[in-house]
């Protein structure tokens, strides 16, 4: 795919490197030197506007790509305006970053496919991360729902899983895997995941155990409280 990011800071440039190492085709934008400086070698092309400019926009090969993706975060009106601009010109599909909930609220108004918001993201995952103990992988479903993939915590280890009392708190256990040994064809071995039957009678929580479960942001932070 061919994507348009707009804002080559911190964010934005990450992002930008990151699509071009999984093989898109990245087309970079932003008003200053250094970030375009940062970044030339390491994605296709890079133009320096003023995004607040609709005679600069213009410029930019917006028919032409896949996605335009405003990574603007620091500069709330510039945001705003770009995504606004964005929008008179005709461009159909657009993701923005939002920093904080005044600037999503904002940015809702535009009607755009997707609000961006992974400094919110990251928050929420290192807060249920520091619960847990264990590294945590998140996807939100709704404003209410998420997904959460993690090591078991210690203090379930040794339970049945029959017994873990996770429906008390509105999360649904939905997949268990274990690591297994397996060997290739040179005989090294190595680890593999493996999903475990964990509806099995007498089956207990393995230190090495991921669990993927789904719930609320209520049904998570009760079942932490009581987990202290």
């Amino acid at each position: 795919m061919r994507y348009l990011i707009i804002g080559l800071g911190i964010y934005g440039s990450n992002l930008a490197i990151d699509l071009t190492a999984l093989g898109h085709e990245v087309i970079g934008a932003d008003i200053r030197p250094n970030n375009i400086e940062a970044i030339k070698d390491y994605i296709s092309t890079v133009y320096q506007v003023d995004s607040t400019e609709e005679s600069a926009l213009s410029v930019l090969p917006l028919r032409n790509v896949d996605l335009v993706i405003v990574a603007i975060g620091e500069n709330f009106g510039a945001s705003v305006k770009t995504v606004a601009l964005l929008k008179k010109m005709g461009v159909k599909k657009i993701f923005a970053r939002a920093i904080d909930k005044l600037h999503e609220s904002i940015l809702e108004g535009f009607d755009i496919q997707r609000i961006l918001t992974p400094e919110q993201r990251a928050a929420a995952d290192l807060t249920n991360e520091m619960e847990l103990g264990t590294h945590v992988t998140s996807m939100q479903i709704d404003s209410n729902t998420h997904i959460l993939k993690f090591k078991a915590p210690d203090f379930f280890v040794g339970e049945r899983y029959d017994s873990l009392g996770l429906s008390d708190y509105g999360i649904k256990l939905v997949a268990v895997t274990r690591p297994r040994k397996v060997t290739n064809l040179l005989g090294i071995s190595r680890d593999e995941a493996a999903i475990l039957d964990f509806t099995a009678p007498d089956i207990t929580v393995e230190a090495d155990d991921v669990f993927t479960v789904i719930g609320s942001n209520k049904g998570f932070k009760s079942l932490f409280r009581n987990m202290v």
